[in-house]
């Protein structure tokens, strides 16, 4: 039996990063996973093939609507389906390959096959009739996530379906609906609406982005009606039946009334939910809680000594880039250094357009606290960069604590917002004030100058607001 000092399992963004980040500490590592190919989810039907259809898709209806503003005629563009959806798979494979020249690097053994636990310090790999067993003193599970199946609208892959089929739909649809308005479903219904389809979102609860600050998701909102989606919120799925080769989708309206809809697909996009199952849990007697993830310590250790737990297995948002800093802490604590994560500032995105980006505490998620607070906004039609590229919606939040000025939270909507929320990222790490972020310099023009103009606006002192 093969001999490790850490068996990681998974090889998503956080199974990967801890197994890289033990590598480098000196540990012997290996690394266990059921695709065939690393990346997890994210790299490989999540955020990275998803981006790509968002890039494209962007692409395409710049061309067919967006140039005449610039004095530019493009006579009428054809879209090329299969030659997007073959960028989109050409990217995955060239990222998910070069992680496979990261483990070989790093010199960290990969073994094919779905991991279970055996033991605290055994993993069990079953890869179609082999199956293998190797002894680590550590084990460290990165399983991820799956996509929650409502039980009255049961995935069948053709007609309803999951973020992964909707990846991939041979033509665009006539007409789409996306049952979630969250982040995974707004994002695959921008890409089918801009290529052509009509797009219907259901959301049960009063808003889009639930969590999202209350005057960016509204911004977000009415931004993407304008695009054409169709929304309706405070509205429940009852059910679909197929009849014809369509789905014929039943829902409750706000108003209480019962409505149909015809559609070629059905995408249900209600969450995910840790990926438990085939890990062996029960057998060695792994804790969880009532939401079936893993509870852990701040040190990520289980009940089970020797046995850890990171990303969207166990609590906290299942966001790629929290996982991956998990990835890099767990391994740090192992070799007896002080790993952390911050969650106070970890960033949140939307990647529609335009973007929806958030850290910290939103202004109703302050209020709740009992903390008193001070907010600043600035909107990016009073932005010189955004008038140039034609990206006038949405605006920058900059919400600080009433008494100390301390930055609490930044929310944004707007072009690029995803790469603009960094920069609050850091001015929260950092525990910078409000004034802190005014008295930046930033560059002219720029988009970053909205989240400057709304920091200044914090204390009323907006110079272009």
């Amino acid at each position: 039996m093969e001999s490790y000092d850490v068996a990681v399992v998974g090889a998503g963004p956080g199974g990967y990063v801890a197994a890289i980040r033990a590598a480098q500490l000196g540990f012997q590592v290996a690394l266990i996973e059921k695709r065939e190919t690393l990346g997890g989810t994210c790299l490989n039907v999540g955020c990275i093939p998803s981006k790509s259809l968002l890039e494209s898709s962007e692409a395409y209806h710049v061309v067919s609507h967006g140039l005449e503003d610039h004095g530019i005629t493009v006579s009428s563009p054809q879209l090329d389906l299969r030659a997007l959806l073959a960028r989109k798979e050409r990217i995955v494979s060239e990222i998910t390959s070069g992680l496979r020249m990261l483990m070989k690097k790093n010199k960290i053994t990969t073994l094919q096959g779905l991991g279970t636990l055996a033991a605290a310090d055994r993993v069990q790999i079953t890869s179609g009739d082999t199956v293998e067993e190797i002894q680590a003193k550590h084990v460290v599970l990165a399983s991820g996530s799956e996509s929650v199946e409502l039980p009255f609208l049961k995935y069948d892959g053709e007609f309803i379906v999951s973020s992964t089929e909707a990846l991939s739909f041979e033509k665009v649809p006539e007409h789409l609906v996306v049952v979630g308005a969250g982040a995974i479903g707004l994002e695959l219904g921008s890409v089918w609406n801009r290529l052509g389809a009509e797009v219907t979102v259901i959301e049960l609860l009063p808003r889009i982005v639930p969590l999202a600050d209350k005057r960016t998701a509204s911004a977000l909102q009415k931004a993407l009606e304008g695009q054409g989606m169709k929304i309706h919120l405070k509205a429940g799925v009852t059910g679909a039946e197929i009849q014809g080769g369509k789905a014929r989708v039943s829902f409750k309206t706000s108003k209480g009334e019962t409505e149909e809809i015809t559609a070629d697909k059905v995408l249900v996009a209600v969450g995910r939910r840790p990926y438990a199952q085939g890990l062996g849990l029960d057998k060695v007697g792994v804790e969880l809680d009532k939401q079936g993830r893993v509870v852990v310590d701040k040190n990520y250790s289980t009940n089970i000594p020797g046995v850890y737990a990171i990303g969207d297995l166990i609590p906290g948002p299942m966001l790629a880039h929290k996982a991956e800093d998990e990835g890099v802490a767990v391994a740090e604590i192992l070799a007896g250094k002080p790993g952390h994560v911050n969650y106070d500032a970890i960033p949140n995105v939307v990647y529609t357009w335009p973007e929806l980006a958030e850290v910290g505490l939103n202004e109703e998620a302050a209020k709740e606290k009992g903390l008193k607070v001070k907010v600043g906004r600035s909107y990016f039609r009073a932005n010189g960069r955004a008038k140039t590229l034609g990206e006038e919606d949405g605006l920058a939040k900059v919400i600080a604590d009433a008494e100390t000025d301390r930055l609490l939270g930044v929310s944004i909507v707007g072009p690029r917002a995803s790469d603009m929320i960094a920069e609050a990222v850091t001015a929260l790490e950092f525990k910078s004030s409000a004034e802190d972020l005014a008295r930046i310099c930033h560059a002219h023009p720029t988009l970053s100058e909205v989240l400057k103009e709304a920091a200044l606006a914090v204390d009323k002192r907006s110079i272009h607001g």
